[in-house]
């Protein structure tokens, strides 16, 4: 809307003045035939009505070709002096005001069909204009590079189709040649036809697809001498020469590359084209320092438009100042919208006087606005939003007498804005600002009168109030209306509501407004109306001609009221969320055919979801009815509407079997379901290929059975909740297939950009229950948790790289923990609890560096706990108790007081035999000391006789010991004193 504000018609008041001589007369083609001197000749006249016989002309808008004469006809201009046909404009905009009209509603142009090469015949014809009408798809035909005398040729916007004929290269007298489509049905791969064009001086191929033509395009029109105007927007081009052997269009006046991918540099040779008066790059896809071109050259430039050419860098100040080395500077637009321009803006942008535009939105800009930006005394249009721009408005804003539009949202400002800033602001018609840091303050007093009467205002982020702002009583003309998020917490004065009948949007969410809503007002047609996230009561309004209505998150309360869809017919979008609404919801929402948007979540509604007649028209995408009192089923209208693609249902008292509920939703993205009273098993619908599903739900239900393995044919499944259900069997072995877990989630289905809905789930993340809004479609989560699944964890499911919270906790799973679980890189949350998981944790789990949340507790995990990496955050014992045979830090069991049989996994079951042995062993040695000892000593204590024998046995043994020690003992010591000796 911006860009289309700030464009003049440059083009075309230079083209007039270039060719205003010749194309004089054509703007009235019937008008110099009352002067004829003669009749048209009769082989020019049956020629035309041969051509009239080949159109198609379901408007009868050449119902005055007949009769002789036929310099008289509609369109038909014939020389005075020869009564030769020099001139045929049939323009669908010009010759059928009937078509004109019809063709607003219907897109049909007045004429179609095919030309007839009777227009050769036509000798002298030097004018020809067939555009705007519909010759579907029919291709330009050869035989008009025939019409030798032609200098103007015109079949922009006529549906042709295939290649543009060669043959156009042999009209030398060509001046003007237009075959602009907006359909790209055109195509040429070699322009070496137009090298034969000697007197083109127009040439606009916008829209014809040169994709493959790409490597020679700008050297074949490089060889035209005399070229003036030169576009060649949404061509396709891919490729933009940085050099050229020699630069043969010194007299262009008018360049236009915009919409094209050439994904080049900007080309230092445009630099040599001093000529430019209107230079147009918007979206060509250039990149690079836009210090390659030098842009001190260009002292005739009117019009410079570099916007939306995404990989441009580099800072605004040299570019402003090359601008000013002219010091009678033309400029007059400077549209440098979405680049990646930084710096600051220089003083000497106030030396270009001549500026009426300036876009510089979404850039990288810094610092405040120079003050000499009140010499600009010609500036209609600033445009500065979402940059990185701080400091303090420059009060001499205020001195822009001729401002019409002032964009300054989306920026880091700071200070006041007073009376001074807008004082001569009398023409301005759109105003918006915003600081992301909220510390911009309106200093305004109530009773002050603006000199403006806007017709669009925006303000938001900004302090505001806390009163409501009186001098808004003056804007007689608001059409648009937004303060958002601006500290307002005052009742909406009765006066505000007078403006709705011309309101079209108004959003006044994020304050603190109070008191109650009109219970009826009409609003201009198609009105989008943002109340929400305040504090305001009473029940809830119907208001005519509101197309979206938001009031979430107040207090309202009542019942929806019953002739809803009858009151508000036009309704697409409904949000009446976070309130306190009671009741059913009325069975008039059936009438609401165009509705897209139905969020009733978070209130107290009761009853069941209505049902709707059989055949009804729904539009329904989106239908959010969570966090209610609603019991029932679901009704079948929900599966056979194509359009609708997310359900929320959950936290609600909703039954039924599960497989009579999904088998015919074959279209939903979101399905939740979670926290009602399903039951059933999951039914194998799911894995069918039509299905778009990429967020699914069901948790906290009564659903049985298997998880079946057709789910993992769900390709774009990313989120999958199955949690506290009573679910059985073995984990799906194919869980390692679900390719929405293998990358980056890209298939998110977003609403229209007019409607306003946060998507939200309520997720066991990370240990505890979260709320998911706009996050939701890039988390990659599964939880089965609290079930009653059995067998061990499949191998594959390490395969779901992009897997970034897993939850198996509570169920009945065996086996260990798979030791290449350590390629989930992308893994922050596990949580493998209360199973009977047995063996070591893998060492390479050290390697998960995302891994913020961990449970293992109360399996059967054995050795000792992992210390590198990240590990060492993991430092909470609650992570691994209820494991007997775990030891290491955090635990306080230390592994060098641990029991031998715990070291190693692989040796468990040997260790046990071991274990087995030894306390056999030990046993038979105990039995053998207690039978040994006892039948001996036993027998001595029992009997005196054996006890006396034993110790006078003992005695003489012992004289015997002590005999025999001291004989030897003095044998050695003899056979020792004779060796000395």
């Amino acid at each position: 809307m911006e860009k289309n504000q700030a464009m003049f018609p440059v083009s075309i008041i230079l083209f007039s003045l270039l060719l205003q001589s010749l194309v004089m007369a054509a703007m009235e083609p019937n008008s110099a035939a009352k002067d004829n001197s003669f009749e048209c000749i009769e082989m020019e006249r049956k020629a035309l009505l041969k051509f009239k016989e080949s159109l198609s002309d379901p408007f009868h808008c050449l119902s005055s070709w007949v009769g002789s004469d036929c310099c008289k006809w509609v369109g038909v201009r014939c020389n005075k002096h020869a009564g030769n046909v020099i001139r045929l404009n049939l323009r669908g905009t010009e010759i059928c005001s009937k078509a004109t009209n019809e063709s607003a509603t219907h897109t049909k142009w007045p004429l179609s069909g095919e030309l007839n090469a009777s227009l050769l015949d036509l000798k002298h014809l030097n004018y020809l204009d067939l555009s705007h009408n519909d010759f579907e798809n029919v291709q330009v035909p050869s035989f008009l590079g025939s019409l030798g005398k032609l200098w103007y040729l015109n079949l922009s916007r006529s549906s042709f189709a295939g290649k543009v004929p060669s043959q156009l290269g042999n009209l030398s007298n060509l001046q003007y040649l237009s075959l602009s489509t907006p359909s790209s049905s055109l195509w040429s791969s070699d322009l070496s036809w137009l090298s034969g064009l000697t007197s083109l001086q127009y040439l606009d191929m916008s829209g014809v697809n040169l994709s493959r033509a790409s490597s020679s395009w700008l050297q074949s029109i490089n060889r035209v001498p005399s070229l003036s105007f030169l576009r060649l927007s949404d061509c396709k081009l891919s490729a933009l020469p940085q050099t050229l052997p020699f630069l043969n269009l010194t007299s262009l006046l008018v360049l236009d590359l915009s919409f094209n991918a050439v994904d080049s540099l900007i080309p230092g040779w445009l630099s040599n084209i001093s000529t430019l008066i209107e230079l147009d790059l918007d979206g060509a896809g250039l990149k690079g320092p836009i210090t390659e071109v030098s842009w001190g050259n260009f002292c005739k430039l009117h019009s410079l438009d570099l916007s939306s050419n995404l990989e441009i860098v580099g800072d605004v100040e040299g570019l402003v100042e090359a601008l000013t080395i002219c010091t009678n500077s033309s400029i007059e637009k400077i549209d440098l919208s979405f680049n990646k321009l930084t710096g600051n803006l220089p003083t000497s942008l106030g030396y270009l006087k001549n500026l009426r535009t300036i876009m510089l939105k979404g850039n990288k800009l810094s610092g405040s606005i120079p003050s000499s930006i009140g010499n600009l005394s010609y500036l209609t249009f600033l445009g500065l939003s979402h940059n990185m721009m701080n400091g303090t408005i420059a009060p001499n804003i205020g001195q822009l007498t001729e401002l019409v539009t002032l964009n300054l949202d989306g920026n880091f400002w700071e200070g006041f804005l007073t009376e001074n800033h807008f004082h001569n602001l009398t023409k301005l018609s759109t105003f918006s600002v915003s600081s992301k840091r909220g510390s911009l303050t309106f200093n305004i007093p109530q009773n002050w009168a603006p000199s403006f009467n806007v017709v669009y205002l925006k303000i938001h982020d900004c302090q505001l109030g806390p009163e409501f702002p009186a001098w808004l009583k003056t804007q007689s003309n608001l059409m648009t209306i937004v303060l958002k998020s601006t500290g307002i917490s005052d009742r909406v004065p009765n006066w505000f509501w007078d403006f709705s009948p011309q309101i079209t949007i108004m959003d006044l969410s994020y304050n603190q407004l109070k008191g109650s809503l009109p219970k009826s007002l009409h609003f201009g047609d198609f009105a989008y109306v943002s109340l929400g996230f305040n504090a305001l009561e009473g029940s809830i309004p119907v208001w005519s001609g509101v197309t979206f209505l938001y009031l979430s998150n107040n207090f309202l309360s009542g019942s929806i009221p019953s002739n809803i869809g009858q009151g508000m017919s036009q309704l697409e979008g409904l949000d009446l969320s976070g309130n306190f609404i009671t009741g059913s919801i009325p069975s008039s929402m059936s009438l609401l055919s165009d509705l897209t948007l139905l969020d009733l979540s978070n209130n107290s509604l009761s009853g069941k979801i209505p049902l709707y007649g059989e055949g009804h028209k729904l539009s329904l995408y989106t239908i959010d009815l969570s966090g209610n009192n609603l019991s029932g089923g679901i009704p079948a209208w929900m599966c056979t509407t194509p359009s609708l693609s997310i359900v929320q249902l959950s936290n609600n008292n909703l039954s039924g079997e599960i497989s009579s509920v999904l088998p015919n939703c074959p279209h939903l993205y979101t399905i939740d379901l979670g926290d009602n009273a399903f039951f059933g098993s999951i039914t194998k619908w799911l894995g069918n290929n039509r299905t778009w599903i990429n967020e699914l739900r069901l948790q906290g239900n009564a659903l049985t059975g298997n998880i079946p393995e057709s789910l993992c044919q769900l390709p774009y499944l990313h989120l999958l909740d199955l949690s506290h259900n009573k679910l059985s069997g073995h984990i799906p072995p194919c869980i390692g297939n679900m390719t929405g877990f293998k990358a980056p989630s890209d298939h998110y289905i977003g609403l229209d950009n007019s409607v306003v809905y946060y998507e939200h789930m309520d997720l066991y993340v990370k240990g505890r229950s979260i709320e998911y809004t706009s996050q939701m479609h890039v988390i990659n989560l599964i939880d089965l948790s609290c079930n009653h699944l059995s067998g061990e964890i499949p191998h594959s499911l390490t395969e779901l790289s992009y897997l970034v919270s897993l939850n198996l906790s509570w169920n009945q799973l065996t086996g260990g923990i798979s030791t290449n679980i350590g390629v989930l890189h992308q893994l922050e949350s596990l949580d493998l609890s209360n199973n009977n998981l047995s063996g070591p944790i893998p060492p390479n789990m050290a390697s998960l560096t995302f891994l913020g949340h961990l449970n293992l507790s109360y399996n059967n995990l054995s050795g000792e706990i992992p210390t590198t990496n990240q590990f060492h955050t993991l430092i909470d014992p609650s992570i691994y108790e209820g494991n007997p045979h775990l030891c290491g830090t955090p635990l306080s069991v230390k592994c060098s007081e641990h029991v031998d049989e715990s070291t190693t996994a692989n040796d468990t079951d040997e260790d046990q035999d071991s274990s087995h042995n030894k306390l056999w062993l030990y046993l038979n040695i105990g039995l053998g000391y207690i039978v040994g000892f006892w039948a001996v000593c036993g027998s001595l204590v029992l009997k005196k006789s054996w006890r006396r024998a034993y110790f006078q046995f003992v005695d003489s043994m012992k004289d015997w010991i002590l005999l025999v020690t001291i004989v030897n003992w003095i044998r050695i010591k003899r056979k020792l004193n004779l060796e000395k000796d």
